[in-house]
């Protein structure tokens, strides 16, 4: 009862909507919605299908929530879209729900900035604090890690992994799993050495930022396969160099980007 909903709004009597959230002109809210306390609809905002929006999220206007994937192989199965808390989507976002080959959920953790005309598309999984600029493109099943900040009208190949605190530069084109705490940039984005900025900002002790750069250096001109430099890693006492061997070792669809 505390909602601000303006008159020209249409929201579905089945829609839970959370203690002061302000629903903006013409906008367009779902029979299966559910919106945290505090949340902001600026104006003309679509948010449909089964999607929750956490507390304290504003999104701007022209942006479309929770609409069906974009993928032929989708049959109107029943999926989701969660998206966490403090969000802000700017104008123009599009976000879509799962797909039942994907997991049928999609995920946006907590104080994620998407700045206007990105595409989150079915499946992917994006964590906590990451930005992504204008224009970005991000496909399908992709998983995108905590902190990591991607430049505007970059594209992010379906599968791809990006690893925690890594950074993508403007128009890049990524198509291989990007290692923790990169910096990757490039037309074709080849993995150009360490976020050293992005380390400093977050306070990383010197000693682990020293060990992610002779790791770096480990993988760029040791001996045998790749793999076989990352495992010779094991042996680390540097919790950010045991980050980069598990994110190595696990699961995968994709190959790496390797450090030039």
């Amino acid at each position: 009862m505390s909602a601000d909903i303006h008159p020209t709004a249409v929201v579905s009597d089945h829609a839970v909507i959370g203690a002061n959230c302000t629903i903006g002109p013409f906008c367009m809210v779902g029979p299966k919605v559910v919106l945290g306390d505090g949340v902001w609809l600026k104006s003309h905002v679509v948010v449909d299908g089964d999607t929750h929006i956490g507390d304290d999220c504003t999104v701007f206007s022209f942006s479309v929530i929770g609409e069906i994937p974009q993928d032929l192989k989708f049959a109107g199965e029943e999926t989701q879209l969660r998206i966490g808390k403090r969000n802000r989507i700017r104008e123009s976002v599009t976000i879509n729900t799962g797909t039942a080959g994907g997991g049928g959920v999609t995920r946006i953790g907590d104080d994620c900035l998407l700045m206007a005309g990105c595409h989150v598309a079915h499946d992917a999984q994006l964590g906590d604090r990451i930005v992504v600029v204008n224009s970005v493109a991000i496909a399908g099943h992709c998983i995108i890690e905590d902190d990591v900040i991607i430049g505007g009208l970059s594209g992010i190949h379906q599968f791809v992994r990006i690893g925690q605190g890594a950074i993508i530069g403007a128009l890049s084109m990524v198509t291989n799993d990007v290692l923790p705490h990169g910096l990757v940039m490039g037309e074709r984005a080849g993995l150009e050495g360490l976020n050293l900025v992005g380390l400093r900002r977050r306070g990383v002790p010197r000693d682990d930022i020293s060990a992610l750069r002779k790791a770096f250096e480990s993988l760029k001109s040791g001996e045998g396969t790749f793999h076989a430099r990352v495992e010779a890693l094991q042996d680390t006492d540097s919790a950010y160099v045991k980050q980069l061997v598990d994110f190595v070792l696990g699961e995968t669809d994709r190959s790496f980007l390797i450090p030039k």
